[in-house]
């Protein structure tokens, strides 16, 4: 899933040791970097909770960098596998042999890293189980992700500038007055997105694979290859079953397969928590689709997911109807009733052309580095609380990756080790880890409760709120920083939470004007 939602912008700051756990790895959430400006708002419109909690991370890490610290490194109990290690330098490649990296998922995260690796040169390997890959997905990126991975226009088959907020009660509270006229949420199908990203990484020298990846074998000794196994289908079009068996020896190992990663199984990263993801392609009659033409629809309420938001979003020719949960996973298919129930008005008519569902993680895994094998994407569990937003943190996880890869391993001519794979753990941390943390706490504020969900709706209508939401999704930072407007919304805030916490049971008959 994917929607809008306000995001802290962190930089890296300072320094740090090349000193590393054996495992490489983040057991608590990472503590946050600095931040120039106040954090945000959701779209459904939380600006004080979220600037207050962040605020008091920013001071934290201020503090400890201060005093030396790293921001991946968290206390752990005194172990061997915890022991910690100087790790040296790789050891230069022989002439005339590249890195060998493998990327095991074609989805953005996966096809993003394949892309940026193949263009430095580096021999790349992008193995795709299924290459008409629909994943239940609302399919929205930010305007910026459009021009920072090179997309072209065509790909987003809906410019929204509109999203209608639907509290429990079916108030409706429409967001996007603060938009530019060139300013949109972009909204693509993920089987378009998906493949475009995996072509260009072929075109750009990636060998694209359409094979099931079985599991490898872990070196046992330094610079060791890793063995891969995968079943090879001959017909890419038909991705029928059966295949042919093959290995194949790399260096470096790139897990971007998904919430129910193999590569992450193999490495023993660890379990997480997922939320279910379940969604129907409608095709709706044509004088019902001109609503959605540049409009998107958000519903909240215990009927419809008792912990995420459903959503209605338009796709090229149909809409994508959806909802997702973590708490009561087996009540999917009450919840999908749920939202067809509260949309029937707008969707009456529509035909069911297909149907969809998936995990998605709720945070990142225990650990996301082994040796010379490393997580990304949805694997690694970057998938932001409140909102569901994945695909842009995908491409750009996969992309950091790749970057740090290249860097360390002077465009492919030095074998990396774990230590240059930490680094880019300690990047996206230092940069994403505010923004995983102040929506972890607001989706714990505002979607525990109807009427939590009705302040949430309600905050929608300011201005400020939006204004800093929208700046903040689009461009992947927080644009100005206003501590007076933080300071109204606080109250704002408060009082409406207050006021909707100690109101009667809302009205249950729930019509659509």
């Amino acid at each position: 899933m994917s929607a809008f939602v306000a995001l802290p912008s962190a930089s890296s700051a300072g320094p740090v040791e090349r000193v590393h756990s054996l495992r490489g790895a983040s057991e608590a959430p990472p503590a946050p970097a600095a931040t120039s400006a106040s954090t945000c708002a959701t779209v459904a419109g939380v600006a004080a909770l979220g600037a207050v909690a962040a605020a008091g991370q920013r001071r934290k890490h201020r503090a400890a960098l201060a005093k030396g610290s790293s921001t991946t490194q968290m206390p752990k109990p005194r172990s061997l596998a915890n022991a910690k290690v100087i790790v040296c330098a790789g050891a230069t490649l022989p002439e005339g042999r590249k890195l060998r990296v493998a990327v095991i998922g074609g989805g953005p995260a996966g096809a993003s890293a394949a892309d940026a690796l193949a263009q430095e040169g580096i021999e790349t390997y992008l193995i795709e189980r299924k290459l008409d890959n629909c994943k239940p997905c609302g399919g929205a990126i930010p305007l910026c992700m459009i021009d920072e991975f090179g997309l072209p226009k065509d790909i987003v088959d809906r410019q929204v500038k509109k999203m209608t907020m639907i509290s429990p009660t079916n108030k409706e509270v429409q967001i996007g007055q603060t938009l530019k006229d060139d300013e949109f949420i972009g909204m693509v199908r993920r089987e378009v997105l998906d493949d475009f990203l995996r072509q260009r990484a072929k075109k750009n020298g990636a060998t694209l694979i359409n094979g099931l990846f079985m599991g490898m074998t872990i070196p046992q000794q330094k610079n060791e290859p890793y063995v891969l196994t995968f079943n090879e289908f001959a017909d890419e079009a038909s991705n029928a079953r059966k295949g042919e068996k093959k290995t194949l020896e790399v260096d470096v190992v790139i897990g971007a397969d998904g919430a129910n990663s193999r590569v992450a199984k193999d490495i023993e990263a660890g379990d997480y928590e997922y939320a279910i993801a379940f969604q129907e392609r409608m095709r709706i009659p044509e004088n019902k689709m001109e609503y959605y033409q540049d409009r998107a629809e958000m519903y909240v309420g215990d009927d419809v997911s008792p912990d995420f938001y459903a959503w209605v979003f338009p796709k090229c020719d149909h809409v994508a109807v959806g909802t997702g949960t973590v708490i009561d996973k087996k009540g999917i298919q009450r919840y999908q009733q749920g939202i067809r129930d509260r949309a029937a008005v707008r969707i009456d008519g529509g035909e069911i052309i297909r149907v969809e569902a998936h995990p998605i993680p709720e945070h990142p895994r225990p650990w996301r580095v082994k040796d010379r094998a490393i997580l990304v994407g949805d694997a690694a569990g970057y998938v932001t609380k409140c909102s569901g937003e994945g695909i842009y943190f995908a491409a750009k996880s996969g992309r950091m990756c790749a970057e740090t890869i290249v860097k360390s391993s002077k465009n492919g001519v030095r074998m990396i080790d774990e230590a240059d794979l930490m680094e880019h753990i300690r990047e996206w941390d230092s940069k994403y880890g505010p923004t995983y943390l102040v929506l972890d706490l607001l989706q714990k504020v505002f979607y525990t409760s109807d009427a939590a969900r009705e302040s949430f709706v309600e905050l929608c209508e300011e201005e400020y709120v939006q204004k800093v939401t929208f700046d903040s999704y689009l461009y992947k930072t927080v644009q100005g920083n206003d501590p007076m407007g933080d300071l109204k919304l606080g109250w704002k805030t408060l009082s409406s939470l207050y006021k909707y916490n100690n109101q009667k049971t809302p009205d249950p008959m729930r019509t659509l004007v």
